[in-house]
C-alpha cells in the first residue's frame, strides 16, 4: 500500500459504440455517467514498482447528462485533444492537460449516438444522432456541415484512416453506408447483409485489398451486383476492407472496391462455467471490433459472455479464432464487452483496453493475449465503507449497484485487488459490518430491508436473516447477546449477535447461528427493563462501545440514549442534536489516554458534530437516567448534514467526518480545531473510513459513484468551504446528471421508482419528512436515473434492442393515450348536450320503452299484421304452431298484449337497448318493474353501476340483500376514490369499525377520528391507535402542533411535549415546556425550559430567557446564572468589550452603581427573593450538580460566558453561605476557563469585578481553613498577579492612561494566543513584539517613574516563581514532547513496513532517525540536540522518569492549574530589560535560575539561551 491517492471510479457507460479511447504514450479515457475519467497507462503512470502500471489521473467535468461518445485526436502533436458527445445535446472539445473545454457545439437537435475524430483530418470531428443526421465540425475554422443520408437511427460511425472524405455509418436496422462528405454526403456504397443493430465498424489498417487472400467468386450468398450506385472505379474506393459487427451475431468483412461482402464470421457459442448456452436462445450481445494496426490479417471481437476472440482472416474458408486468456480461468469479462481500445505505451507495448457490463476495465497484452490488469468500478452510490478488524487492510464497500466490493488495499502486486459479491444481494447495499473476531465474516444490509452474512473466503451464497426490516437497513453492529438470545447456556449461544437498525425505526437482534430463526426487536427489552409507558423514539443509529458493555441508540428526534448491558438499563439521554441522528462513533481504546475511550462523536441532519465524554455517567452508574444537554466538544464548520464520522485509530481524539456539503473534514476534537478538508468528490459524501495502517490515509465514498483514497498531508484546505465556495461546490455537484422524465424511460416505469423513494430507501431519503429532494429529484431517483440511461441493468434487454428509439415510442404512446381519453370524454359529454335540446322541444322525459313505442309507429300494413298475429295467438285454442311462435318472437312488442313470459322477453330486449345506449338507470327501473330487484342489484354491482337510488330501494328485496348492496356500493365508491361517502354507507349498516379502518387506510384521519369518537366507547383502543398513527404522520411531515394535539388526544402527554419541542425554536420550546409542566412531566418540562432559555440567550433576549426559566421551580439556580450573565454582559457592553449590543435587558439590569458583587446580590434579593442562608444553600445545591466541560480556544464566546457565569454564580452563592473555600474554587474555575479559552479580556474583567481589592480579603476570610485551601487560593492569586503582570508589560509598549484600555488594545493581538497549557508556545512571539519596539519610542516618564502600585505589583510577582509548579509543568511538557516523538516514530515505522515491497527496503533504524530529525526541528538551532540522536529506549526512559516525577507531586498541586512559571520568568526578564531597575536583582536571578533548571524542552530552549547566556 503505497503513499499514493487512488480512485475507484464510476462504471464506464453501457450501450455506446465509442465511449472510451486511448492515444499512444499511454493515456486512456472512458465516459462514466456525465464525465470522462482519464487513466495514465505505462511507465509514466508513476505506479509503485511491482504494481500494475496505471493510475486514474483526473476527470473531465462539464456535461450535465450522460456522455454517449468519447474520442481522442490521433494526430501526433495534439494527443492532448479529445471530443465528447452527451445526451445534453452538445459535442465538447477538451484539452486533457488543462482538463478544460476548448470549444463546443450544440448543432444536433436529437440524441447524439455516434462520434469520431477523423484520423486523416486534424480538426474534423464527425457526429451522428438517432434521427440519422450527421454533422461534420472543423475545429480550427469553427465551421460545420450537415448531412441527412437516411431517416434511420445511427448506431456507430467511423472515419476512414486512408481517405479524408470517407465515413462509414452503421444503422439500427443493420444497413451500413459509406459516404463522401466532400460530395454533400453522397452514398458511395450501401452495404446490405446484417439484419440487426450495427455495433461497431472497423476499417482495415492497410489500404488496398492485397492483405487478405479472398477470391472474387467466394461467398455466393452475396449478390454480385454492387449495392448502391454504379460508380467509376477510382483509386479511392478501389482499395480497402471494412469490418462490421452486428447484434445478429455475425461479423462481416466488406470490399470497398466491389461494394459487397466478402466474408462472414459467425460468433461461436462457447461453453462456459455453468454449462453451454442454448443456440436457439437469442443471447444478450454487443459485438465490438478492433482491427490491429500491425496485424491486418487478424481481427479482435467480443463474444456472448464477455470473452474476447482473435480471428485469423488468412484462411477464410476455415473459421479460425483464438480465445483471449484461454489458459487462466476467471481472467475474462463475465458479461458483454462494449468497447475495445488499442494503446501503445511509451515502452512500445501493444495493449488493448476493454470496458464491459461487468463494471471492470481490463487491459490485455496483445503479444500474449493475457490480462495485464483490471480496474474495477462502481455502478451506484458508495453507501458504506468498513475495514476488517481481523484481515488488516481489507476494505468492504457497499454499493448501490447491488454488489459488495471487498478491496484488499494492502495487495503488493495489485493496487486494485477487488472482489465482487452479488449473490443473494439483489438490492442496494446500504450497511456493512465485519465480525470483530471471525475472519471473512461480513454482515450486510440492503435498501429493501434484507440482512445477511457473507463468508468472503468462500464462494457460497450468503445466509439471509428470515426477519426483514420494512424499510432500508441503516446500520449494522456486532454486540454481546441480550435477552432472549443471551438466556441460553454458554455453548448454546453465540459470543456476539448482529444488531440491525432499519428505516422504520426498529433495531433487531439476529442470532448469527440461526439466521433462519426469529430476530428480536430490542424495544421490548428496553420497555420491560426501564418500565417505559410512553411511545419509544424512532431509532436511526446503533453503536456499541468497544468493550461491549454500553450501547448507544440514535433517534429520529435527535436524542441519543445510552444503555447498559445485560438488560439495557437506560443510564443517560443526550438531548443535543434535535434533528435525526445519522452516525455515532465511540473512540478506540488503544490510545495513550485510556479515558478517551469514553468519547462518543455523533452527527445528524444538522451540520454540527458533537462529542460527548460519558466517563462520569458510565462510572457513576446512576439509579435514574441522567439527561445531558452540554457537549464536551462542538465541531462546527460543515454546511450540510453529517452522514458519517470515524475516529483515527492512530491518534488520540482525531476524527474525520463526511457531509452532504461535498467534503470530508479532519478534526482535532480535543482542541475543537479543523485540520484538513478534502474536496475531491463531485457529490454528497455518504461514508468515510480511516486506513487502519496508514495514519495519513483516509477513504471516502459519495453519491458520485466514487471511492477516493486520499492523504491528509496533501490537502490544501483546512476547513469546509463557507459562503461562495460552498455555492461553487454545489454547482459542481449540480453538473451531475439531471434526470429528465422524457429520456430513456417510459412514463409507466417512473411511478414505482418515486414510490420506492418515498418509502425512505436511502441513507438520505430516510429520513426527512419534506422528502430529500435535491435539484428536483429525490436521492434515490437521482441514482436510479443516473444509472438507468447509462447502465440500464434493470431493463437491459429492452435497452440493448432499442437503446435509442425508446423516446419516440414512449412519447407516441403518451400522445395516443391522451387522444383516446379525449374521445371517450367527448362521447360522454355529448348526450347531455342533446338532452336539454330534446327536453325543450318535446317537453317530456325519455321513454322507458322506446323500442316498443317506435314499433307502434310503423307503416299501416305492419300494424295490421301485428293485429292479425296477436289475434291468432290470443284465440287459437290449440297449441301455437311454429310459424305463429316465430312471428311473436320477432314482434316482441306484442308482449305488452299477450302473456307474462312474452312481456318479460320484451322488457329484456328494451333493457338491452338501454344498456347499449348508455342508460343503465332506465334498465334498472325496468328490472324493478319486473320485480327482479335482486338481479338488478347484482348486475349493477358487477358492472360498477350501483347508485344511491338503487341502494335506497334495496330493502324491498330483504334485509340481507340490503346489507350486501350497501357493502357492494361502498366497494364501488372506493374504486371511484369516494372513500368518505363509502364510509358513510358502511355506517348506515352499523359497520363502524370497517368505516373507521377504511378512512384510516386512505389517510382520512380527521374524519376517522370524528366517526370513532362519535360511535365508539371512549376507552376503545382503536381511537388511541388513530390518534397515534395520525400524530406520527403529522410529525413526519413537520406539522408538530397538530401532532401534539393528537398525542394529547391519545393521552400521551410526554410525546406531545417532545414533538412540540422538535422544531427547536424558542416559541415551540416554551410551549412544550409549559405543556410538560401542566401534565406533570417535571423533568422534561425543566430540560425544555432550559433549552428555550438557551435559545433566547443566543438571540440576547434576556427578558424572554428569564420568563422561560420561571416556568419551573427547579430552574431557580439557572435564573441566578442568567441574571449574573445579564449583569456581566451589560457591564462589558458599557465598557465596549462586547461587540453585540442587546436592547431587551430586564429593568433591574440598568443600575450601574456600586461594586459588581453587591449589585448582583441586591438584584437577587429584590427580584428573586433570595435572602435567607437556606435559600442560598438550596440554589447552591441545584447548581453544583451541573458540570460543564473545560474550555478550548474554539469555544464560542456566548457559550464561554454562560459557563464562566455558572462558576461565578457558585462563587457568589458560596460567599453568601460563608463557604469561602468553595467560593475560591468556583472563582478559580471561572478564571481558568477564560485562561484556557485564550480570552484575556474576560479574565481581567472577572478579576476587576470579583477581586477589586486583590486576593487579600479572601485570605482573611479563609482564616482557619488556610491549610486546606492553600493550593486553590495560591492558584487564584497567581492568576490575578499574572493578569496584572501582562497589563503592566503592555503598558510599557504603549502610552495609554488606563489599564483597562491596555487590556482592550492588546486583547485583539493575543486572544488567539493565550492557549490552555501551551500558552508558552506563543510567548516567544510576545517577547519579540516587546523587543522589537525601539527604545527611544517609549514615553520617557515610564522609564524613570514607576508608580508605587506598579512596584508593589512587581514585588508580588515572586508568588509566581513556584518551584514545584515549574517542576510539574516541565515534567508535563516532557511527557507531551516524548509522546509526540513516539507517535511520529510509529508513523514512520508503519510507512517503512508497508513500503517494504521494494527490494532494498528501508534500514531498520530509519524510522528512529526520522523521529530524531523531527525532534531536532529546524527552529531548535541548538547544536547539542542535533548531535544527540534519541533511541527508543532513551525516549521510554525519559517518559518513565517524567511520569514518576508527576506521580510524586501531591494531588493538591496537580488538581489546580497554575500560570506557566517559565512564561512569567520570561516576561519579568523582558520588563527588566525594557525598564532597568524596575525588577530587583534577586528576582531576575531567581527567574534565570528557574529558566536554566526547567527550560530544557523544545519550546523554551531558544529563549532560555537568550536570557541565560
Amino acid at each position: 500500500m503505497g503513499q499514493d491517492p487512488r480512485t475507484l471510479p464510476p462504471s464506464p457507460n453501457w450501450y455506446c459504440a465509442r465511449c472510451s479511447d486511448a492515444v499512444p504514450g499511454g493515456l486512456f479515457g472512458f465516459a462514466a455517467r456525465t464525465s470522462v475519467f482519464l487513466v495514465r497507462v505505462g511507465p509514466s503512470a508513476g505506479a509503485i514498482p511491482g504494481t500494475p502500471p496505471f493510475r486514474v489521473i483526473g476527470e473531465l467535468v462539464g456535461h450535465t447528462e450522460r456522455v454517449s461518445g468519447f474520442t481522442f485526436s490521433h494526430h501526433p502533436g495534439q494527443y492532448n485533444l479529445c471530443a465528447t458527445s452527451s445526451d445534453d445535446g452538445t459535442v465538447k472539445i477538451w484539452d486533457v492537460e488543462t482538463k478544460a473545454v476548448v470549444t463546443e457545439h450544440a448543432l444536433h437537435q436529437h440524441t447524439i449516438s455516434a462520434l469520431h475524430w477523423s484520423p486523416q483530418v486534424k480538426d474534423l470531428i464527425v457526429s451522428g444522432d438517432e434521427k440519422g443526421v450527421v454533422f461534420c465540425y472543423w475545429l480550427n475554422r469553427n465551421d460545420s456541415q450537415h448531412h441527412f443520408i437516411e431517416p434511420r437511427t445511427i448506431f456507430c460511425l467511423t472515419c476512414s484512416p486512408h481517405h479524408e472524405d470517407l465515413v462509414a455509418i452503421g444503422y439500427k436496422d443493420g444497413i451500413v453506408v459509406i459516404i463522401d462528405i466532400s460530395k454533400k454526403g453522397e452514398v458511395i456504397h450501401r452495404l446490405r447483409g446484417h439484419d440487426d443493430e450495427i455495433h461497431s465498424i472497423a476499417w482495415c489498417p492497410l489500404p488496398g485489398e492485397d492483405c487478405l487472400s479472398i477470391n472474387q467468386e467466394e461467398n455466393s450468398e452475396e449478390p454480385e451486383i454492387p449495392n448502391g450506385k454504379v460508380i467509376e472505379q477510382t483509386p479511392v474506393t478501389k482499395g480497402c476492407y471494412l469490418a462490421t459487427g452486428s447484434k445478429d451475431q455475425t461479423i462481416r468483412i466488406w470490399s470497398c472496391s466491389r461494394g459487397r461482402g466478402v466474408m462472414i464470421l459467425k460468433l461461436p457459442f462457447l461453453k462456459r462455467r455453468g454449462g453451454g448456452i442454448d443456440p436457439t436462445v437469442k443471447e444478450r450481445l454487443w459485438l465490438t471490433l478492433h482491427w490491429p494496426k500491425d496485424q491486418p490479417t487478424q481481427l479482435v471481437s467480443s463474444c456472448f459472455g464477455g470473452e474476447l476472440l482473435l480471428w485469423d482472416l488468412t484462411q477464410s474458408w476455415r473459421r479460425k479464432y483464438t480465445l483471449f486468456s484461454a489458459s487462466s480461468e476467471g481472467q475474462n469479462h463475465s458479461r458483454i464487452v462494449f468497447n475495445l481500445c488499442p494503446l501503445q505505451t511509451e515502452d512500445d507495448k501493444q495493449l488493448l483496453l476493454s470496458t464491459s457490463m461487468d463494471r471492470d476495465v481490463k487491459c490485455w497484452d496483445m503479444a500474449t493475449l493475457e490480462c495485464c490488469w483490471t480496474l474495477p468500478s462502481l455502478g451506484g452510490f458508495a453507501y458504506k465503507l468498513a475495514f476488517s478488524p481481523v484481515d488488516m487492510g481489507c476494505l468492504a464497500i457497499g454499493v448501490g449497484d447491488g454488489m459488495i466490493r471487498v478491496w484488499n488495499t494492502l495487495s503488493i502486486k495489485n493496487n486494485y485487488d477487488v472482489k465482487n459479491f452479488w449473490q443473494g444481494v439483489k438490492s442496494k447495499v446500504t450497511a456493512l459490518c465485519w465480525h470483530p473476531a471471525k475472519e471473512g465474516c461480513l454482515a450486510f444490509g440492503t435498501d429493501d430491508g434484507k440482512v445477511g452474512l457473507y463468508d468472503t473466503y468462500s464462494n457460497k451464497p450468503p445466509q439471509i436473516s428470515s426477519t426483514y426490516h420494512k424499510k432500508t437497513v441503516y446500520t449494522l453492529a456486532w454486540g454481546p447477546p441480550l435477552p432472549p438470545i443471551s438466556l441460553g447456556g454458554e455453548g448454546d449461544r453465540p459470543s456476539l449477535t448482529l444488531y440491525s437498525c432499519g428505516g422504520e425505526g426498529i433495531v433487531l437482534q439476529h442470532n448469527p447461528w440461526k439466521l433462519g430463526g426469529e430476530a428480536y426487536d430490542i424495544n421490548k427489552l428496553i420497555r420491560d427493563t426501564n418500565s417505559i409507558k410512553y411511545k419509544l423514539p424512532v431509532h436511526t443509529e446503533i453503536s456499541w462501545k468497544a468493550d461491549g458493555k454500553i450501547m448507544a441508540l440514535g433517534n429520529e428526534d435527535g436524542s441519543i440514549e445510552i444503555f447498559q448491558v445485560p438488560n439495557l438499563k437506560l443510564i443517560c439521554t443526550i438531548q443535543q442534536h434535535h434533528k435525526l441522528v445519522n452516525t455515532i462513533s465511540w473512540h478506540h481504546e488503544h490510545g495513550s489516554q485510556p479515558e478517551l475511550s469514553y468519547l462518543m462523536a455523533s452527527g445528524s441532519n444538522n451540520a454540527v458534530i458533537y462529542v460527548h465524554n460519558l466517563k462520569t455517567v458510565i462510572e457513576s452508574n446512576p439509579e435514574t437516567p441522567v439527561t445531558i444537554t452540554e457537549p464536551y466538544r462542538t465541531l462546527s464548520g460543515h454546511t450540510a448534514k453529517i452522514t458519517s464520522v470515524a475516529w483515527s485509530p492512530h491518534h488520540d481524539g482525531r476524527l474525520v467526518s463526511a457531509s452532504y456539503d461535498g467534503t470530508a473534514q479532519v478534526w482535532d476534537t480535543l482542541r475543537e480545531e479543523p485540520l484538513c478538508n478534502f474536496r475531491g468528490h463531485r457529490g454528497r459524501l455518504l461514508c468515510v473510513a480511516w486506513s487502519p495502517l496508514d495514519p495519513d490515509c483516509i477513504y471516502s465514498g459519495a453519491d458520485d459513484f466514487c471511492v477516493y483514497k486520499w492523504l491528509t498531508s496533501m490537502q490544501e484546505h483546512s476547513r469546509p468551504p463557507q459562503g461562495k465556495k460552498s455555492i461553487e461546490l454545489e454547482k459542481k455537484r449540480l453538473s451531475q446528471p439531471k434526470p429528465k422524465p422524457k429520456k430513456k424511460k417510459k412514463p409507466t416505469s417512473r411511478a414505482p421508482v418515486k414510490q420506492e423513494v418515498y418509502d425512505g430507501n436511502e441513507d438520505e431519503s430516510i429520513r426527512e419528512s419534506s422528502g430529500p429532494v435535491e435539484n428536483g429529484v429525490s436521492d434515490q431517483e437521482g441514482e436510479e436515473e443516473a444509472r438507468e440511461p447509462e447502465f440500464p441493468s434493470g431493463v437491459a434487454s429492452v435497452a440493448s434492442r432499442e437503446p435509442v428509439t425508446c423516446t419516440p415510442v414512449s412519447l407516441g404512446f403518451e400522445k395516443s393515450k391522451v387522444t383516446v381519453n379525449n374521445k371517450v370524454t367527448l362521447l360522454k359529454k355529448e348526450p347531455p348536450k342533446e338532452k336539454p335540446e330534446s327536453l325543450t322541444k318535446k317537453r317530456k322525459a325519455r321513454s322507458m320503452l322506446p323500442l316498443t313505442t317506435s314499433l307502434d309507429h310503423r307503416s299501416k300494413e305492419e300494424l295490421h299484421q301485428d293485429c292479425l298475429v296477436l289475434a291468432t295467438a290470443k284465440h287459437s285454442k290449440a297449441e301455437l304452431n311454429k310459424e305463429v311462435s316465430a312471428d311473436l318472437e320477432e314482434r316482441f312488442h306484442l308482449g305488452l298484449f299477450t302473456d307474462r313470459g312474452a312481456l318479460y322477453r320484451m322488457i329484456e330486449v328494451e333493457g338491452k337497448g338501454h344498456l347499449e345506449n348508455g342508460h343503465p338507470e332506465l334498465f334498472h327501473q325496468l328490472m324493478l318493474w319486473k320485480g327482479d330487484l335482486k338481479g338488478v342489484l347484482q348486475t349493477a354491482a358487477e358492472r360498477g353501476e350501483l347508485t344511491d337510488s338503487l341502494v335506497a330501494m334495496a330493502p324491498v328485496a330483504g334485509y340481507h340483500v340490503w346489507l350486501w348492496a350497501v357493502e357492494a356500493f361502498a366497494k364501488q365508491l372506493c374504486f371511484q376514490d369516494q372513500y368518505v361517502k363509502a364510509a358513510s354507507h358502511l355506517l348506515s349498516i352499523h359497520k363502524v369499525y370497517e368505516a373507521v379502518e377504511l378512512l384510516k387506510s386512505n389517510h382520512f384521519y380527521r374524519e376517522a377520528i370524528a366517526v370513532a369518537k362519535a360511535r365508539l366507547r371512549p376507552e376503545d383502543p382503536i381511537l388511541k391507535d388513530l390518534y397515534l398513527t395520525w400524530g406520527a404522520i403529522l410529525e413526519k411531515d413537520g406539522h408538530y402542533a397538530v401532532a401534539a394535539k393528537c398525542y394529547l388526544g391519545a393521552a400521551c402527554a410526554y410525546d406531545a411535549a417532545k414533538v412540540l419541542s422538535k422544531k427547536g425554536d424558542a416559541a415551540s420550546l416554551k410551549t412544550a415546556a409549559e405543556l410538560a409542566s401542566i401534565v406533570g412531566e417535571n423533568e422534561l418540562s425543566s430540560s425544555l425550559a432550559l433549552r428555550c432559555a438557551q435559545e433566547l440567550l443566543l438571540a440576547r433576549n434576556w427578558v424572554g430567557a428569564q420568563e422561560a426559566l420561571k416556568l419551573h421551580e427547579s430552574l431557580k439556580g439557572q435564573r441566578l446564572v442568567f441574571c449574573l450573565l445579564e449583569l456581566l454582559s451589560r457591564h462589558l457592553e458599557e465598557r465596549q468589550l462586547l461587540e453585540a449590543k442587546s436592547s431587551s435587558y430586564n429593568t433591574w439590569a440598568t443600575g450601574t452603581a456600586g461594586p459588581f458583587v453587591e449589585r448582583v446580590t441586591a438584584v437577587w434579593k429584590s427580584t428573586f427573593s433570595l435572602e435567607s442562608p437556606e435559600q442560598y444553600q438550596a440554589a447552591l445545591q441545584q447548581l453544583q450538580s451541573i458540570k460543564y466541560p473545560s474550555a478550548t480556544n474554539n469555544t464560542p464566546s456566548k457559550q464561554l460566558l454562560l459557563h464562566i457565569c455558572h462558576d461565578l454564580t457558585l462563587a457568589v452563592l458560596s460567599q453568601q453561605v460563608a463557604s469561602w473555600d468553595a467560593a475560591v474554587e468556583a472563582l478559580l474555575r471561572a478564571v481558568v476557563r477564560s485562561y484556557d479559552s485564550g480570552n484575556f479580556t474576560i479574565m481581567q474583567e472577572v478579576h476587576s469585578a470579583f477581586l477589586p481589592e486583590g486576593c487579600d480579603h479572601l485570605k482573611h476570610k479563609l482564616g482557619e481553613l488556610q491549610s486546606l485551601i492553600t493550593p486553590a487560593f495560591k492558584s487564584l492569586e497567581a492568576f490575578f498577579i499574572y493578569g496584572h503582570l501582562y497589563e503592566f508589560w503592555w503598558s510599557l509598549s504603549r502610552h495609554c492612561p488606563k489599564s483597562s484600555v491596555w487590556v482592550r488594545a492588546s486583547h485583539r493581538r493575543t486572544a488567539s494566543v493565550e492557549q490552555s497549557q501551551q500558552i508558552n508556545n506563543a510567548t516567544p512571539e510576545e517577547m519579540d513584539s516587546g523587543d522589537s519596539q525601539p527604545e527611544p519610542n517609549r514615553p520617557p516618564e515610564l522609564d524613570v517613574r514607576l508608580t508605587e502600585e506598579s512596584k508593589q505589583m512587581l514585588i508580588t510577582c515572586k508568588e509566581l516563581f513556584s518551584e514545584k509548579h515549574a517542576s510539574l509543568q516541565n515534567s508535563q511538557r516532557t511527557v507531551a514532547e516524548v509522546q509526540e516523538t513516539l507517535a511520529e516514530m510509529i508513523r514512520q515505522h508503519q510507512k517503512s513496513q508497508v513500503c517494504k515491497s521494494t527490494t532494498n527496503g528501508p534500514d531498520k533504524n530509519e524510522s528512529e532517525q526520522a523521529a530524531e530529525q523531527s525532534l531536532s526541528s529546524p527552529q531548535n538551532e541548538c547544536k547539542e540536540e542535533k548531535n544527540q540522536p534519541l533511541s527508543l529506549p532513551e525516549l521510554t526512559k525519559r517518559l518513565t522518569e517524567a511520569n514518576e516525577k508527576i506521580a510524586k507531586f501531591p494531588e493538591s498541586v496537580k488538581i489546580w492549574p497554575f500560570p506557566d512559571v517559565l512564561e512569567c520568568c520570561l516576561i519579568l526578564l523582558h520588563i527588566g530589560s525594557q525598564c532597568p531597575g524596575s525588577v530587583t536583582q534577586d528576582m531576575q536571578q531567581q527567574a534565570q535560575e528557574l529558566l536554566q533548571k526547567y527550560g530544557n524542552t523544545k519550546v523554551y530552549k531558544r529563549y532560555c539561551e537568550t536570557f541565560c547566556t
